[in-house]
């Protein structure tokens, strides 16, 4: 029975092991206890020689860990690209939003009177029944936004539009710059509103298109209350 005593390198990376003959007669639980011994260290040695040679990694797991990484990467970026594609320029929704509401204040700011502000009894009827000739209803009364005689009345800006091209227009009926791409449309009708009555109570939606289309509209929606209906 041979029994490890040592083991010891060389510079060219050979290992030496010395080893004893045991002698005859010996008891066989020792010679199994120093053969079980001599295993693991050598098992040790060896693992331990394994693991301080090998550092760093090598050119093929570098090259694996750039593909996975460039996949990863790939897959990100057409990710946001698609949905770039499908968003609206948040420039075009901004500036939709600003002229929606430019147009609902325009419109809210308007008298909402029984007869139309041109009556001679606009501000004394107590309803349309006191109106002297032109009662206010939903729609114009041959009107218009920009010459004489002009749209005067909430009601008044039913089914309006400013189709593109022009464009965006302002009251005086002059082209704004940069708004040629875009278009509006205004719908007013007749709601009820808590315990308001329609006939006193007006919902009015404006929708603005973009360049981009319908599919980016910017729908702005405001009420107009008759709190004053004798003051055109």
């Amino acid at each position: 029975m041979f029994i490890l005593e040592g083991l010891s390198s060389r510079p060219e990376g050979e290992i030496l092991i010395t080893t004893k003959i045991s002698p005859c007669g010996r008891d066989d639980k020792r010679v199994r206890r120093h053969d079980k011994r001599n295993k693991l260290f050598l098992m040790k040695y060896i693992f331990h020689k394994d693991t301080h040679n090998q550092t760093g990694i090598s050119l093929i797991e570098l090259v694996m860990f750039i593909v996975i990484v460039s996949v990863g990467i790939v897959g990100i970026l057409s990710v946001m690209n698609i949905t770039t594609k499908a968003s609206a320029d948040p420039m075009l929704r901004k500036q939709a939003l600003s002229i929606a509401e430019s147009l609902l204040e325009e419109i809210q700011l308007q008298p909402f009177t029984f007869c139309d502000p041109d009556d001679a009894n606009v501000t004394t009827a107590l309803n349309v029944a006191g109106c002297a000739t032109l009662v206010e209803g939903i729609g114009p009364e041959a009107e218009t936004r920009y010459a004489t005689p002009l749209l005067d009345n909430v009601n008044d800006y039913h089914n309006f539009s400013l189709p593109a091209p022009p464009g965006i227009r302002d009251i005086t009926g002059a082209n704004i710059a940069g708004l040629a791409g875009y278009s509006a449309n205004v719908t007013v009708v007749g709601t009820t509103l808590g315990g308001i009555p329609v006939a006193d109570s007006l919902l009015i939606t404006v929708t603005v298109t973009p360049p981009s289309g319908a599919a980016d509209n910017v729908v702005l929606s405001g009420y107009r209350m008759r709190y004053a209906p004798r003051s055109p």
